[in-house]
């Protein structure tokens, strides 16, 4: 309960996008088909869907899930609705969320995680009608133990220094 409370600076359109743009490029390392490879898209999606709902949207969303369907070869939309359900999703919970420990935010991302993930499995089911094993749900939980890790990194250049002056108000 002693958690120190911080004030946050504004977070920069730049530092958004070259986030986004990391967490795609970590996606595309060639992982092969590593069956626990965490989607660092995803993650990120959920994360600024989380703390800026207002600049980073279901576009933003459908674009990426569109440049990671040309990546993996894919259907051509199974990751686009798959990112816009998560971001929409995360939108609607951003409130809720942020009232919690980074532990228990884990706790509320892994099911927009397997969400998102049973909605790929789903399409791809349809498609090929085969399935992969139950094997293909740890993504999602690896992902959300790498929740507070990512909250962590992509807040810190938005946090202040801890002031020492107790004179202050703020």
């Amino acid at each position: 309960m002693n958690r120190p409370q911080y004030i946050l600076l504004p977070v920069s359109p730049i530092f958004i996008a070259i986030s986004l743009f990391a967490a795609f490029l970590l996606n595309l390392l060639p992982w092969g088909r590593f069956v626990a490879a965490p989607d660092f898209v995803a993650l990120v999606l959920v994360f600024w869907g989380v703390h800026q709902p207002r600049k980073v949207g279901i576009g933003t969303a459908f674009f990426l899930g569109l440049l990671m369907d040309v990546h993996d070869a894919t259907l051509l939309g199974e990751n686009a609705l798959a990112y816009t359900l998560l971001s929409y999703c995360a939108i609607m919970m951003h409130r809720r969320v942020l009232w919690f420990r980074l532990s228990v935010q884990a706790m509320h991302v892994l099911p927009l995680l397997l969400l998102a993930q049973a909605v790929q499995l789903l399409v791809r089911f349809i498609v090929s009608g085969k399935f992969p094993g139950w094997l293909y749900f740890t993504e999602s939980f690896i992902s959300a133990l790498l929740w507070p890790v990512v909250t962590i990194i992509l807040l810190a250049p938005q946090r202040r220094a801890v002031d020492k002056d107790h004179t202050r108000p703020i």
